[in-house]
């Protein structure tokens, strides 16, 4: 069962000026590695305890010189110094999990919980990717092209300002284009700002809004309605007895049984109105024109797209509250007003230009679209813990099976709550005991849609 302890292979940390390296494989008790998919960086953190005096401190040239020292002080740890670590799968189901070139090393960037005394030192160690500092000492400045796609623009920043190889970049095509001007903003904001308007170059029944995110595989630039169609990578069964057995009846491997899970939340019906999931209204000024949005043209109901939107479970369904509506649904009634004024016309050295008068990724078109794919992929949220699966990454599909409440037949699974789930978050966990993949997943609809999918 892969809860076992995972063997750490590799601990090696560099000093600032890469001239000393010291060797910590045997002082690591305790790693936690972390992704999500609203995050655009990586973080993990590691606790050693180091019995030895491990390290002289260096003169001017970098060589040793003196008494053995901590390593706190010895090399000494201040923050910025690059990580070297490999640990085994302990498991046929698992992979080894590598930050070991260039394009993986993980960078100190705090020391906490310092405790030394004459006979050990122990500390922790927060990590995170080289692109994130990198993005604290970037800025985005210069004008975009509006005739390029967004995922052009996206790739372009990811390569010259945030200095990634192209193994490191995985974007999909969006279909609609944006031009821009960086105004000196770091690389992460403005591309985190970017996945809001973009619209992914698939079938007409997507809809805006994409994640960018790193997962030990690299950054990602990918839009919810692809996320959420991918085929599950794995699939997860809670039983309370021993072993347990699928819906056909076959055995479940124990790498694949849920140890534990909570319902975080379970629909926020108030929370989704206030925000405007279901139902806006939208009225934009143009600049070039002086007019505002047509009345007729300024509300978005949701009733006008839950057919074409892609899904984890069931299709969507929303309740109708008839005293107060007249039998209407809460996707036909806006109960959030969106204002802004358009982008168009910035791009052109004369207003007679024709492209001068196209709205920049239209506001009208995509914003209302955004703000319901975003809030309703949280309706569902579930806490799991599970053996070690290191081969999960934030974004990937899951399938999860729960049993129904019965006291007839306990072998029976819920058709409510089973079915697929994306993974937010995630932490792979391990220590000198136990190997544990902590997740947060999400879903945007109740029941399984396994059959439409097949």
């Amino acid at each position: 069962m892969s809860t076992q302890e995972s063997r750490i292979k590799e601990v090696t940390i560099e000093s600032n000026d890469k001239k000393r390296t010291v060797d910590l494989t045997g002082s690591l008790v305790e790693f936690q590695y972390f992704e999500d998919v609203f995050s655009p960086t990586i973080t993990a953190k590691m606790v050693l305890v180091n019995a030895n005096q491990t390290i002289a401190p260096a003169n001017d040239d970098g060589e040793a010189k003196g008494e053995l020292m901590s390593v706190y002080n010895g090399l000494p740890l201040r923050g910025g110094e690059r990580v070297k670590i490999t640990i085994e799968a302990n498991s046929q189901t698992n992979k080894d999990l590598e930050f070991n070139d260039e394009d993986t090393f993980l960078y100190v960037s705090s020391i906490s919980n310092v405790i030394s005394n004459s006979q050990r030192e122990i500390f922790t160690l927060h990590l995170t990717s080289r692109a994130a500092i990198t993005n604290e000492t970037s800025r985005v400045g210069g004008r975009y092209d509006p005739g390029n796609p967004i995922s052009s623009s996206v790739e372009t920043i990811l390569k010259e300002k945030l200095k990634l190889s192209p193994q490191q970049i995985n974007v999909e095509k969006t279909s609609n284009k944006y031009g821009f001007i960086g105004n000196m903003r770091k690389p992460f904001t403005v591309l985190t700002w970017l996945a809001s308007k973009s619209v992914p170059n698939i079938s007409g029944d997507a809809t805006a809004g994409f994640l960018f995110y790193q997962t030990q595989n690299g950054y990602n630039f990918k839009s919810i309605d692809k996320l959420i169609m991918q085929s599950p990578v794995a699939a997860y069964l809670y039983s309370e007895t021993v072993e347990g057995f699928d819906e056909s009846g076959k055995k479940i491997s124990n790498d694949f049984k849920i140890l534990k899970y909570t319902t975080e939340k379970n629909q926020n019906l108030i929370e989704k109105l206030k925000l405007g999931a279901y139902s806006s209204y939208r009225t934009f000024f143009n600049p070039y024109t002086g007019t505002f949005t047509d009345p007729q043209k300024g509300v978005f109901k949701f009733t006008d797209y839950k057919d074409k939107v892609n899904n984890l479970g069931e299709d969507f369904k929303l309740p109708k509250l008839s005293d107060d509506l007249d039998g209407k649904d809460l996707g036909e009634v806006p109960t959030r007003i969106f204002t802004s004024v358009l982008d168009v016309g910035t791009f052109h050295k004369t207003p007679k230009d024709t492209d001068a008068r196209k709205v920049n990724a239209d506001q009208e078109k995509y914003q209302s679209q955004s703000v319901m794919r975003y809030n309703t992929l949280f309706t569902q949220i579930l806490n799991m813990t599970v053996p070690l699966n290191s081969n999960l990454v934030a974004g990937d599909v899951i399938k999860c099976s729960f049993p129904k409440v019965s006291e007839k037949d306990k072998s029976q699974v819920d058709d409510e709550q089973s079915g697929l789930y994306m993974i937010k978050e995630l932490c792979h966990y391990y220590t000198t005991e136990h190997s544990y993949t902590s997740m947060k997943l999400v879903r945007d609809t109740f029941g399984s849609n396994l059959e439409a999918r097949e």
